[in-house]
């Protein structure tokens, strides 16, 4: 008699059409794992992350979280955080209209539905201005309209979405970097201002990811930037790559609402030890 495996699913996140957004696997556990085993997990995967949920023992309901890349553990994911409730919700380990809650690295992290639609209530991550190093302006290769650090990644303003999108940067020189990625953003086109209001890419060769597909943790960022630009504190973005995705952002002094919805697109289980 065979043993049961252990249930994997992976889900499209910040979108409503399969094949679209950023996927993320996610495996929701009876009891810890060792550390590397999910490592190897990951990399089988080898989408930009996995995640692990496993019930908090002090917490009744809620689960500990972390996020795994074909090659490093991260401290923040919002896609696969939205990609964890999603699962939660959909295959009855929480109540339709329970709270997803979820200790991480970055603290408690928690997730509600309103509609179609999940809603994620996330750390803001504030940018300073600095000086880029000429190797990131040579590895992206275009001129900046600012150019700022957060605790994780480089933001980059450049001129107009049309700029974004044509964005082929020079991967090697960008995993020198001693950052987790790069983020590179600009205001929406005078044509697109309806659906979305600015739009971003996020580079990541130094996490094994060349280009993430849509970035939750970026959006942490990117709120309260473009918050402080335009004056707005809800807003839309597109995150331009090749897949695409829709973030709504809602900025509220240290804390920053995200908000997605995802798709189920592959059921299967674990056999390997």
């Amino acid at each position: 008699m065979s043993v049961p495996g252990v249930p994997i699913v992976q889900v499209d996140a910040f979108t409503a059409t399969p094949f679209k957004g950023n996927p993320a696997a996610v495996c929701v556990l009876k009891a810890a794992r060792d550390e590397q085993w999910m490592r190897n997990v990951a990399r089988e995967m080898n989408l930009s992350e996995t995640s692990f949920l496993v019930p908090d023992a002090t917490d009744h309901g809620a689960y500990q979280l972390r996020w795994f890349t074909p090659t490093v553990e991260i401290d923040l994911c919002g896609h696969a955080t939205l990609a964890s409730a999603h699962v939660l919700w959909e295959d009855g380990h929480l109540p339709p209209h329970a709270t997803a809650r979820f200790h991480t690295r970055s603290g408690l992290l928690t997730c509600i539905r309103i509609g179609h639609w999940i809603e994620m209530d996330f750390p803001a991550t504030f940018v300073e201005p600095a000086d880029p190093p000429g190797q990131l302006q040579e590895a992206i290769g275009c001129e900046f309209v600012f150019a700022g650090r957060s605790k994780f990644d480089y933001l980059v303003e450049v001129a107009d979405e049309a700029t974004v999108r044509a964005l082929q940067p020079n991967h090697h020189l960008l995993r020198q970097l001693p950052v987790r990625g790069i983020i590179a953003t600009s205001l929406a086109d005078a044509a697109h201002v309806h659906e979305y209001q600015f739009v971003s890419r996020f580079f990541a060769p130094g996490s094994g990811i060349d280009e993430d597909p849509v970035t939750g943790s970026a959006h942490c960022a990117l709120a309260p930037y473009w918050s402080s630009r335009t004056g707005k504190h809800e807003m839309t973005g597109y995150q331009a790559s090749p897949r695409g995705g829709i973030v709504r952002v809602r900025h509220q002094q240290d804390r920053v609402f995200l908000a997605g919805q995802a798709v189920t697109v592959l059921r299967g289980e674990l056999i390997g030890e």
